[in-house]
């Protein structure tokens, strides 16, 4: 089987627009959590989220892109420009038909969605944009990453809730190892900031009183987020053969399902998604360093995400390293996986952990060794990235700092 490398990745977030902001943010142990602005809050029992404020479409796209483009797509082609320039990849047509493109969003343009509900339902209008389907289509962000550049091989797109990107880029993985192609655009974007996703929110009850606190034993709920991330992964020889900066190793990823509760996690499909990712890496449990969690903040999602750390790692899930970076970004649903893994590469590459911020309060049932409130330099040679999705859908990575052999 053929090995696969990231050498290129880019990233749109409540930290800031592009890579660099983003690193910077999670290095700082920065919050990009605060009173919405983007849209009305009268009404929503939640008025703050982790929202890209820093990102407006008119800096980046002509008028005519932006009545094509959602505001998730317009994330997601940024986030995909910034990948492929690091990349440094240049396709002829023969590579155009070896590139693919496979990207997560749960819920696809859910402001063209709002906005058109409103104008139909609340303002009685009897006629819309004729680009309404293709702006909120779920496979818009993977369409015109496609489009844009040329990527001709397999394209598609991953809808499976929180699950979506970590599941785009595991299965992007697996298409350039067992040579179905040579490059992918992966990852994933959601921008799910409006009045009716955050009121569908409320509705469930999981929503954060005030901050993001992971694994702390006050933490009320998770924070809503958008933002989108993008890799370029490609198969290792031809990268080297180009001379690509690397910038880390996907070794494996596991995949399950819990098939038992809607909503409610299950301690036994995280761990067998999390054994699945070891077995595909053929990595030991000692050989990870470092987990950047699930992590969203709510009773149910941390304590059980410990024990399946405990239950798969056995002995050595003490020697462990746990973060969860959505203290600091927010949850962005689809888009979640595609930022944690960005977050993972930055300790695997540059030796350091982003923290789990706002953390206050130790809890018996989170007692594995979390990261908290400020960042850590640590050497980490491997370390797992995890999401666990509302459907019982379970999504592990397995990563390697890149050695140069």
């Amino acid at each position: 089987m053929r090995r696969v490398v990231v050498t290129g990745f880019g990233v749109v977030s409540s930290l800031g627009v592009g890579r660099e902001a983003f690193l910077e943010g999670l290095r700082e142990g920065r919050s990009g959590i605060g009173p919405i602005q983007l849209i009305p809050t009268e009404g929503l029992a939640t008025n703050f989220a982790a929202e890209a404020r820093d990102f407006r479409g008119e800096e980046h796209f002509s008028r005519s892109d932006i009545a094509l483009f959602d505001r998730v797509t317009q994330m997601a082609l940024y986030a995909a420009a910034e990948a492929m320039a690091q990349s440094g990849l240049e396709l002829g047509e023969a590579q155009q038909l070896r590139a693919a493109t496979v990207i997560g969003t749960s819920m696809g343009g859910q402001h063209t969605q709002d906005d058109n509900y409103r104008l139909v339902y609340g303002e009685g209008k009897t006629r819309v944009h004729p680009f309404i389907v293709p702006r909120l289509m779920a496979n818009a962000p993977a369409s015109q990453i496609s489009i844009k550049y040329g990527l001709k091989g397999p394209a598609w797109s991953v809808s499976t809730a929180c699950a979506s990107s970590n599941h785009a880029i595991g299965q992007a993985f697996h298409l350039i190892r067992s040579g179905g192609a040579d490059m992918a655009a992966t990852g994933g974007a959601e921008s799910g900031l409006t009045y009716g996703v955050l009121k569908a929110w409320e509705g469930l009850r999981v929503m954060a009183r005030d901050a993001c606190r992971p694994f702390s034993r006050n933490r009320s709920g998770m924070v809503q987020g958008e933002g989108a991330a993008v890799l370029i992964l490609e198969e290792l020889e031809a990268a080297k053969a180009r001379g690509a900066e690397i910038l880390a190793e996907i070794l494996g990823f596991g995949m399950t399902s819990d098939a038992s509760d809607i909503v409610q996690p299950s301690l036994d499909g995280a761990a067998r998604a999390i054994r699945a990712a070891l077995a595909d890496a053929r990595l030991s449990p000692e050989a990870i360093q470092h987990v950047n969690a699930h992590g969203t903040a709510t009773q149910a999602n941390d304590r059980t995400e410990c024990a399946a750390l405990r239950a798969a790692l056995g002995p050595a899930a003490e020697a462990l390293s746990v973060t969860s970076t959505k203290s600091m970004h927010g949850h962005c649903i689809g888009g979640a996986g595609a930022l944690e893994a960005a977050a993972t590469i930055m300790a695997l590459r540059d030796g350091i952990i982003a923290p789990t911020i706002n953390y206050e309060e130790p809890d018996p049932d989170c007692d594995l060794d979390i990261v908290t409130n400020v960042a850590r330099e640590a050497k980490i040679s491997a370390a797992l990235s995890n999401s666990f999705a509302f459907g019982g859908l379970n999504a592990v990575l397995a990563l390697r700092r890149w050695e140069g052999v």
